[in-house]
């Protein structure tokens, strides 16, 4: 952890080291109350949801139903998710004032409880948490462990044991003992550590103990690293690591890096070649958009699906430090590649969770205004939506009928706000930012607020108006994408030779004419109200040349499909 690099005139303050180093680490501790302050306030986030403010973020470890980080701050804060989206702030830190262990006050004489940088990791049946102790203005500093078999405040065997020291410096040390990082291959386990003062190094742990083995370390990253995360893929370890500065928000200056080898110890090398020990390093993270400053890397794996967690400095909310987490790949080199977009670009029909029912375009007319509602899926184009990437896991979502956007009526980012089609442009109440749930479905919240679509009241309604509503996790609020098929396809299902006659119809009725198709495949008659809904079905096992249809409409205006094979054939329909 980084502190900001700041410049004063020699008139403010001498440029001694220890001077900086003060100003910097009161500049951090202002951060750090501010994540209080503000994570009892109502401002809306702006990535995933609930309590984000998070600095030096741990990577992702899972105990039962939750997933645990924790983060830099007073007794070392942590914060669960139950679905990888909305995250609630833990109930205590893992040390008060009164149970901190007792090593620090002889290695860091000065520390005043703000721990940094905290690692987790499962093993020996429990888990293992490492945490940084340091001394402002110098690099006196430490890195503690303390173990507990559970991660959960609520469960009765939650207690943290306090394992003492695993490292530390002092005045006269060449290496600054923070940002801890733990990598475990079968009986080996690697501690890497370090800072921009002496760089990044790493020892054995004994894998019984989690303490240090041994006396001997090796230096893997130089040119002012700092928080080093390491990780086996294929057939090399990669080393990612941070540079530039920290803490100083929308000014922070912060880039995550990665080189890679054939050794768990080095040399980490860049995809040119270049030894992170001699300021390589390729970058996979840096300043987009609002997303500032991004470092401490972690990675978490579940289901095939690799999350790669941080902190960034969030420039459209004053540089609140939050947890951010992304999508991380392998290229076909093994080089990795880290995205906030979940959704490959394509057209899809968007399915809720656990039903049949999907987005669709009310009236399948693509005409402005018209409502974006749940209907029951049919296969028309006006169900197939074009995903558009906006940057920065964000993305503009058209109709394949007609071409306008899914938008939020009068852009507010009210709850209850009603989805309907609009032009289609990057204003952000027509932008919709999609994270990833661990059980694989969708969130989508608007660009312009953060509140997520539902469908109201979780209605199974066919032809209810898609709405903004706060998160709450329900299955109304999740989605799937399945691969919508492009119009040349939609078209070549189109049947030919088909008509439905008299239009306006009276009565209620009309006739299915099949007079010059040649299949006596069985047909299938639906007529569905302009929300989508079914009103009428009918399977016509041995279709004739006309076949009477009495529907008993009452008058309006109705969407006729009619499906033999794999053909289809749509027809408004006016009652009078």
């Amino acid at each position: 952890m980084t502190q900001p690099f700041l410049n004063h005139s020699a008139a403010e303050l001498p440029l001694t080291r220890e001077s900086t180093q003060a100003i910097k680490s009161a500049l951090l501790r202002w951060y750090l109350l501010l994540l209080v302050l503000l994570s009892w306030a109502s401002a809306p986030a702006f990535a995933l949801q609930g309590n984000l403010g998070a600095h030096d973020p741990s990577t992702i470890v899972k105990d039962g139903n939750k997933y645990w980080v924790f983060t830099t701050g007073q007794g070392i804060p942590s914060k669960y998710s139950t679905d990888l989206v909305n995250w609630t702030a833990g109930p205590r830190p893992v040390f008060t004032a009164a149970t901190r262990p007792s090593w620090i006050t002889t290695k860091v004489p000065t520390f005043v409880n703000d721990y940094w940088a905290p690692e987790c990791i499962f093993m020996n049946g429990k888990f293992y948490l490492y945490y940084s102790c340091s001394s402002f203005g110098s690099n006196v500093s430490g890195i503690g462990l303390a173990t507990n078999v559970t991660l959960d405040p609520a469960n009765p065997n939650y207690n943290w044991v306090d394992e003492g020291e695993v490292i530390s410096s002092n005045a006269g040390s060449t290496f600054n003992a923070i940002d801890p990082a733990v990598f475990k291959e079968g009986n080996n386990v690697w501690f890497t550590y370090g800072s921009f003062f002496g760089g990044l190094s790493m020892f054995p742990l004994d894998p019984a103990t989690g303490k240090r083995q041994g006396n001997t370390s090796t230096t893997v990253a130089n040119g002012n690293p700092e928080a080093p995360f390491l990780t086996k893929h294929g057939n090399f370890y990669y080393m990612f690591i941070n540079r530039g500065a920290c803490c100083n928000g929308i000014n922070s200056t912060y880039y995550i890096l990665v080189g890679r080898s054939t050794s768990p110890t080095g040399p980490f090398l860049d995809q040119t070649g270049r030894d992170l020990n001699n300021n390589g390093g390729t970058v996979v993270l840096n300043v987009s958009g609002r997303y500032v400053g991004p470092g401490h890397a972690g990675i978490f794996e579940e289901n095939g699906v690799s999350y790669f967690s941080h902190h960034y400095y969030d420039g459209d909310d004053n540089g609140f430090p939050k947890l951010g987490l992304a999508k991380l790949t392998w290229d076909a080199a093994d080089w990795p590649q880290v995205t906030r977009d979940w959704v490959t670009p394509g057209r899809y029909e968007i399915t809720r969770q656990g039903s049949n029912l999907v987005w669709q375009a009310q009236g399948c007319t693509g005409a402005q205004g018209d409502a974006v509602t749940q209907s029951t899926r049919t296969g028309q184009a006006c169900q197939q939506w074009d995903f558009t990437p906006a940057g920065d896991g964000e993305y503009r979502i058209t109709n394949a009928v007609g071409g306008l956007a899914a938008g939020v009526a009068g852009c507010s980012a009210a709850n209850g706000a009603v989805l309907q089609l609009e032009a289609a442009n990057n204003s952000p109440c027509r932008l919709f930012r999609i994270d990833r749930a661990n059980d694989g479905s969708l969130v989508f919240a608007s660009a312009n607020g953060n509140r997520v679509v539902e469908v109201p009241f979780a209605s199974n309604v066919s032809g209810t108006q898609l709405a903004l509503f706060d998160y709450n996790g329900c299955s109304c609020q999740r989605w799937t994408l399945s691969l919508g098929a492009p119009l040349t396809t939609l078209a070549s299902r189109n049947m030919a030779n088909v008509s439905i006659y008299p239009i306006p119809a009276t009565l209620g009725n009309f006739t299915l004419d099949l007079t010059g198709r040649k299949s006596n495949e069985a047909v299938t008659v639906e007529v569905l109200d302009m929300q989508g809904r079914v009103l009428y079905r009918r399977v016509v096992a041995n279709p004739q040349a006309k076949t009477a249809v009495e529907a008993g409409l009452l008058p309006g205006l109705f969407l006729v499909q009619v499906r033999q094979g794999t053909g289809l054939f749509t027809q408004k329909l006016t009652v009078l």
